[in-house]
């Protein structure tokens, strides 16, 4: 979505470098940013995974959690919805605080793929690599790597550590698991073909049920922003002062999510919003102004590349009027002339 779709264009950007906005200033902007998505109803509600297409188009929760703990939520913030894509960044970190930087950035890549989330041609294009956690073969490799002698194991590992990240026990939606895994057969085709190269060393078809499962793993926009503002805080969870993973883990995803987050709009997002993102087909969109706060929407109707409508539109509202934009800077000089 171009800055003309995402209904901003009267919002002035501000540089505020570093700074957390008062709690009040969050919630008036939380709150005007629901309204400004609200009166939108562009996009379809996505329906290539069976269930999903039941989920209510007009359900709209916008909720921002920053580094001090601080909850600032609004309208259905509390509609539990499946993680989907979004998962890959939080098992990506999870990974990388177990293997460390190198190993996973040999192995898994981190270049955007230019090519279809679900590409069975990227990966032979590039010599069997996945290039990049956050499209679909990346991330089967990347819950393939995560330790654990068992796929039970792996599945214990994706659980807890996105439980942590969520400062809750996180739960799977049984009729989403199964839905998916009647209609996975790509993702299973991309395990074999990564299987032949050498990329996955343990079963295909349970690495691929473990990346389902993650998939259906349930969360709410308040979950989302939580997450969020976990790596926006260094990898500590700033309701329940757990570290989670490393800072040098969050600099690593976020970095995988300026450049990849929302697939081939990626560029986009960032000219527009300027902050690392995730979405998930489902609605939900999480994005992470490091140091600051972490933004979790869910808005069922996405747009053609399968992302968030409102989401979108709330969160480049959020990001221009509370100065999150991290590229957005001010000179340093008096009036800013040098001259």
């Amino acid at each position: 979505m171009r800055q003309r779709d995402l209904d901003v264009q009267d919002v002035g950007q501000i540089a505020e470098t570093g700074a957390v906005p008062a709690h009040r200033r969050i919630d008036e902007v939380t709150a005007a940013a629901h309204a400004r998505a609200l009166r939108h109803h562009e996009g379809a509600v996505a329906d290539y995974i069976p269930i999903l297409a039941s989920a209510d188009p007009e359900a709209f929760g916008v909720c921002v959690v920053d580094v001090d703990g601080g909850v600032h939520g609004i309208g259905d913030v509390g509609t539990r919805f499946s993680i989907q894509s979004i998962s890959k960044a939080f098992v990506y970190a999870l990974l990388c605080e177990a293997l460390g930087h190198e190993e996973v950035l040999d192995v898994v890549g981190v270049n955007n793929t230019g090519l279809a989330f679900n590409s069975v041609v990227a990966i032979e294009l590039n010599d069997g690599h996945p290039m990049n956690p956050m499209v679909n073969a990346g991330a089967i490799a990347t819950t393939a790597l995560l330790p654990g002698a068992t796929a039970e194991d792996q599945w214990d590992a994706v659980l807890t550590g996105l439980s942590r990240f969520a400062g809750r026990a996180l739960e799977v939606d049984d009729e989403v698991y199964r839905s998916e895994a009647a209609t996975n057969h790509r993702n299973r085709a991309i395990a074999q073909l990564l299987e032949s190269y050498g990329r996955i060393r343990v079963d295909p078809a349970e690495a691929v049920d473990v990346y389902t499962r993650q998939c259906a793993l349930l969360v709410d926009a308040r979950d989302l922003a939580v997450m969020g503002a976990t790596l926006a805080d260094g990898g500590v969870n700033p309701l329940t002062g757990e570290r989670v993973v490393s800072a040098a883990v969050c600099r690593d995803t976020l970095a995988v999510l300026t450049a990849s987050g929302l697939y081939e709009r990626s560029g986009e997002w960032l000219f527009e919003i300027g902050l690392p993102g995730k979405s998930g087909v489902a609605g939900g969109l999480v994005t992470v102004a490091p140091g600051k706060v972490g933004i979790g929407t869910y808005a069922p109707r996405l747009d053609s590349a399968g992302n968030s409508v409102r989401g979108q539109i709330a969160t480049a509202y959020l990001s221009r009027a509370l100065g999150l934009n991290i590229f957005a800077s001010d000179s340093h000089f008096p009036g800013g002339n040098l001259a």
